[in-house]
């Protein structure tokens, strides 16, 4: 937002009823009498007089007739002295917000362009409120940290460590989005692109992530990447924008192996899991209930599904008992349609092979780049 440049904001600017005061004791007449020509009760000119109450357009007309005054000055004094106290209120919302604006990662959001960059407080206060749309940091409140908010794409971070960080990387997610433009939502064609998903996954092509966004977008599927902020160890979300399913990402997990495994749980969870359920993966300290660690069993019961299943990885172990090759897995990774990447990461994370078989199947992903 611009700022407006060499517009006078004066110091005061006094309640119309000073100046109505000023010409009743120039026309020497009482507020009873005042009353009377005008055909208001004497208690609204008393309030208008005490400045408890505002001068509508109707008084101001009828105003006019009394103190032959236009009714133009009356409404605008009015609406000048509305706006004054208005810019008195924000100004002491912005005082009382320092606190709350200094608690985010301003600098980093700055550098990635974000927000204005600034070192003034007041200019942090008002360029965050404008960043999240609201008005006040008590707005930011209810919509972040009441448990019992019911708005879609937002949940409570009451009990997260950092939940002013981790509410500018979901805004940032949720402004992301509404720059992609998507068709309605169509989980039997998201069901149909996964096995073309999964292809990415096992070749790896170089533009793989532009293409698996595109899989996911003709399904009515946003998919993108945010970068992570600092003490924010977040890999991903799911949620829903009105009617659309946002999967947002991070570079947390900068492994093939593991960015398919998450990729695929985040689309779980838009499958098996509805418009209600939001997913903030890697954080702790988040007050689940039983029902949501159920619900991440399941998307990560998908998330097998789609890369390399318990199934799969039983009969692997079960047919070499004692010691596997990374040809023996290049071989099973054909087999199974998956990357060996899936396989290794796999078996390493169960301690059924050391961390230096296989390693160079296991590459770095930079979404970034991407």
């Amino acid at each position: 937002m611009g700022t407006i440049l060499n517009q006078y904001q004066p110091d005061v600017v006094f309640h119309p009823g000073v100046t109505l005061k000023e010409k009743m004791d120039e026309m020497k007449m009482s507020n009873k009498e005042f009353a009377l020509r005008t055909g208001k009760p004497e208690k609204t000119i008393i309030a208008v007089l005490k400045g408890e109450s505002s001068l509508t357009p109707e008084m101001a007309i009828l105003f006019e007739k009394v103190t032959h005054i236009p009714a133009s000055f009356w409404i605008n004094k009015q609406a000048r002295y509305s706006e004054y106290v208005a810019r008195k209120k924000h100004e002491q919302d912005i005082e009382e917000a320092k606190g709350w604006a200094g608690k985010f990662p301003y600098p980093q959001m700055a550098k990635y362009g974000w927000i204005t960059p600034t070192r003034n407080k007041d200019e942090k206060v008002s360029n965050l409120f404008s960043f999240f749309g609201i008005a006040s940091y008590k707005s930011w409140d209810r919509l972040y940290m009441q448990s019992d908010l019911k708005v879609a794409a937002y949940t409570s971070l009451k009990f997260t460590h950092e939940p002013h960080a981790i509410s500018a990387w979901l805004r940032i997610g949720e402004l992301q989005s509404k720059e992609i433009s998507a068709p309605v939502f169509d989980i039997k064609r998201l069901k149909g692109n996964i096995p073309l998903m999964r292809e990415l996954m096992v070749n790896q092509p170089k533009d793989f992530f532009n293409r698996l966004k595109r899989l996911c977008l003709e399904a009515g599927v946003k998919v993108i990447y945010t970068p992570s902020l600092p003490k924010v160890p977040l890999c991903g979300s799911t949620r829903w924008i009105n009617e659309t399913p946002l999967v947002q990402l991070t570079a947390r997990y900068r492994q093939n192996d593991r960015f398919w495994f998450y990729f695929f749980h985040e689309l779980g969870h838009i499958i098996l899991h509805g418009k209600k359920f939001i997913s903030l993966e890697g954080l702790k300290g988040l007050d689940f209930s039983s029902v949501n660690k159920v619900k991440e069993d399941e998307a990560n019961d998908y998330a097998q599904k789609c890369t390399f299943t318990k199934e799969q990885e039983d009969k692997l172990l079960k047919e070499n008992p004692m010691i596997i090759t990374e040809d023996e897995i290049i071989d099973y990774a054909r087999k199974f349609n998956t990357h060996p990447a899936i396989i290794i990461g796999r078996l390493q994370h169960d301690k059924k092979i050391g961390f230096n078989v296989g390693r160079e199947f296991i590459v770095s992903i930079d979404l970034n780049s991407l």
